[in-house]
């Protein structure tokens, strides 16, 4: 598994544990007080760790990858996947898969983005950056959930949108812009969910819903901390100090308004528990099905404008 600079104190504890246990087997001598001491101090130091990640370390866990990605939360916390393609324009869009799909027995319209772990499924996904007809796929999808009348939840994970040429001779801009408008006007509830990066318009262009919400080590900003970096700092090496001062992580963001709730991760990040993330991504949709699923369309519709209207706002003396 990838080992991130950070967690290198607790690799080193792991592989002296696994020595005492060896030689503890091998030897057959009683060294349970130097393992059990051993263990705490491995999971003391875990948990330190884990307790004080900067929002740097969180951009790195987000980036895991190893971490679930949005095909994986379709196994695990979705049911009866029915994979629809093409915009009915150009073409389709690898790197935007969407769908009918259940949830707790409910029928949903399901977006998102999806990476790829290799380089052959990485080109394929185009690294989870879709071009302008993932982004018209994704509306149309959403228009046929409201035509039925469906929830619709979208699973964000990308570094951007793409940015080459074909995409902007095929207006990307335009295709991002229309879906943040369409998206407002939408009848029927909708969910967003940052799986992991959530970057600048390729996050918005799903991401306009009634309810935002991130996993825990997930990061939402309008660029990503190297690009800030070599902009402020004119050199990507202060991306830890960029990650820091654009407050893109999951616990500021909260603070600040501008998303709805975080998803516990596993300690370690979801990456070490696919299962138990999905359980945790599970639950915290239906919940927040079931109190959207309360409000008359009027309601709806006049909460999701209040809601984006409100950012921004500030006090001064």
């Amino acid at each position: 598994m990838q080992l991130l600079e950070f967690e290198k104190p607790i690799a080193e504890l792991e592989r002296e544990l696994e020595k005492l246990r060896s030689k503890s087997a091998s030897q057959n001598i009683d060294m349970s007080a130097e393992i059990a001491n051993m263990e705490g101090k491995l999971a003391e130091t875990r948990q330190h760790i884990y307790d004080h990640l900067t929002p740097w370390q969180r951009v790195q866990i987000a980036r895991h990858t190893q971490r679930p990605f949005m095909l994986d939360y379709l196994v695990h916390a979705f049911t009866d996947f029915c994979e629809l393609h093409g915009d009915r324009r150009i073409g389709d869009d690898h790197a935007m898969p969407g769908g009918f799909a259940r949830i707790g027995g409910r029928r949903v319209v399901v977006i998102g983005h999806q990476k790829g772990r290799d380089t052959k499924e990485n080109l394929k996904r185009n690294f989870g950056s879709a071009h302008p007809e993932g982004y018209r796929k994704a509306l149309r999808l959403m228009k046929l959930a409201e035509k039925f009348g469906l929830p619709v939840i979208t699973l964000i994970d990308t570094p951007g949108a793409y940015p080459g040429i074909g995409a902007e001779e095929r207006n990307i801009a335009e295709a991002i812009a229309f879906n943040l408008r369409e998206m407002m006007l939408l009848k029927v509830p909708v969910i967003a969910v940052v799986l992991g990066e959530g970057g600048s318009g390729g996050a918005l262009g799903i991401g306009i819903a009634d309810r935002v919400l991130m996993l825990e080590n997930a990061y939402y900003s309008v660029i990503s901390p190297e690009g800030c970096a070599a902009i402020l700092w004119k050199h990507r090496k202060h991306a830890p100090e960029a990650a820091e001062a654009m407050k893109l992580a999951a616990p500021d963001l909260l603070k600040l308004g501008l998303i709805d709730g975080f998803i516990p991760e596993p300690v370690g990040g979801a990456h070490h528990d696919h299962s138990a993330t999905a359980a945790a991504l599970r639950e915290a949709i239906l919940k927040n099905l079931d109190e959207l699923s309360k409000l008359s369309t009027r309601e709806l519709l006049d909460a999701r404008y209040a809601k984006f209207r409100s950012f921004g706002e500030w006090e001064g003396k």
